[in-house]
C-alpha cells in the first residue's frame, strides 16, 4: 500500500479546510493510506515512511507559518539526501499573494531534492485588516474543490505507480 503524508498548520481554519478536502478525496482512492499530521507532531521519520508529501500552511508576514517552518527546521538535516525524488505538492493560504511562503517552501524542497508533481495552490483570502486576518476563515466551494482535486491527483498518482 502506498502512503500520502499531509503535514499541515492552520491558524484561522483556511488551511485546515483545504487539508480536509485533500485528505477526503485522497482517502477515497483504493490502495493509498493517508496520514495528516499537524506540523507540531510530524517528524522526519513520518516523511521517510511516506511515498508522497503534501505540505499545507498559512503565510504569515510573507513567510511560512512558524509551526511549519519549525517542522522543516527540525527535520531538514535528518531528511537531507534521504528523500531525493520523493513526490510533493503544496497549499498556501494567504491574505494576499502567498508568494513569499511558497518561495520559501520551494527552496527548502529544492534543498531536499523533492520532486514537485503538481502546481502550487495558493488560496488568497483577501484578509487585509487586523480583524480580517485574525478572524476564522470559511472557504468557498471553488477553493475546496482545488484542495480535493489535489488530494485525488496525489493519491491516483501513487495508486498508478506514477510516483
Amino acid at each position: 500500500m502506498k502512503s500520502l503524508l499531509i503535514v499541515w498548520h492552520s491558524r484561522t481554519g483556511a488551511t485546515e479546510q483545504m487539508v480536509g478536502a485533500a485528505r477526503e478525496s485522497a482517502a477515497a482512492v483504493e490502495g493509498v493510506r493517508v496520514n495528516a499530521l499537524p506540523a507540531e507532531q510530524a517528524s522526519a521519520a513520518d516523511v521517510m515512511a511516506a511515498d508522497a508529501l503534501l505540505f499545507a500552511a498559512p503565510e504569515n508576514l510573507a513567510s511560512l507559518s512558524g509551526a511549519m517552518k519549525e517542522f522543516l527546521d527540525r527535520s531538514y538535516y535528518d531528511l537531507l539526501d534521504r528523500c531525493n525524488g520523493k513526490a510533493f505538492a503544496t497549499i498556501i493560504c494567504a491574505g494576499s499573494d502567498g508568494e513569499g511562503a511558497q518561495r520559501q517552501l520551494d527552496r527548502i524542497a529544492q534543498g531536499l531534492r523533492l520532486q514537485r508533481v503538481a502546481p502550487a495552490i495558493i488560496i488568497n483570502t483577501d484578509a487585509q485588516t487586523r480583524e480580517a486576518i485574525l478572524a476564522p476563515k470559511k472557504l468557498g466551494t471553488a477553493d475546496l474543490a482545488r484542495g480535493s482535486e489535489l488530494g485525488a491527483l496525489l493519491a491516483e498518482g501513487l495508486a498508478m505507480g506514477i510516483f
